[in-house]
């Protein structure tokens, strides 16, 4: 099979990330080069997904309206690229809720890939933190861990067959030059 799919973590690869949370669409703002790193894999004929645990939301930090007022300003600036964004997957609930669909659970992963009716051979997921990489290695997927969020420690043995590059643009030049190869 071959890559078709981009699972990308909302914050901390796509936007600034904050401990506080990302709260309105005040505080969305994109990282240098990520909405053009965006453009790159639709212009190469990837199908982009973002897969984003939003826990403010069951914490009561926010509400759905702003939720989806960030995900509006999102894909208007990708839109202004000429590209547009697949899908956007979230889990709105706490780590407390032990739902199945807040990773490092797979549900997100199963979701997306349900509806393509993708295998995991088809899709590689780029994320900032260790529950990203965990829920991908937990789906059969592929991961690339990126520096532009939370940490990913890479002298961590767990992650020692995952690429770890700066950011959402270097993942991509990855990608693109076929690294990794998930088939």
């Amino acid at each position: 099979m071959t890559l078709s799919t981009v699972v990308l973590d909302r914050d901390g690869v796509i936007n600034r990330d904050s401990p506080a949370f990302i709260k309105s669409a005040a505080e969305w703002h994109a990282l240098p080069g990520a909405l053009e790193a965006i453009a790159r894999l639709k212009h190469a004929g990837m199908r982009v997904v973002v897969a984003s645990n939003q826990s403010g939301l069951g914490r009561g930090l926010f509400e759905y309206d702003a939720l989806l007022a960030m995900h509006d300003k999102m894909t208007r600036q990708i839109g202004d690229l000429g590209v547009a964004l697949d899908g956007i997957f979230f889990c709105p609930h706490t780590a407390e809720a032990n739902c199945g669909c807040r990773k490092p659970a797979t549900g997100l992963l199963d979701d997306i890939m349900g509806r393509w009716h993708l295998g995991p051979a088809e899709c590689v997921m780029i994320g900032d933190s260790p529950t990203d990489i965990q829920a991908a290695h937990a789906a059969g997927i592929t991961a690339i861990g990126v520096r532009s969020g939370k940490t990913i420690d890479a002298d961590d043995e767990r992650w020692a067959d995952v690429p770890i590059v700066d950011d959402l643009s270097a993942a991509v030049d990855r990608l693109l030059r076929g690294e990794p190869d998930p088939s």
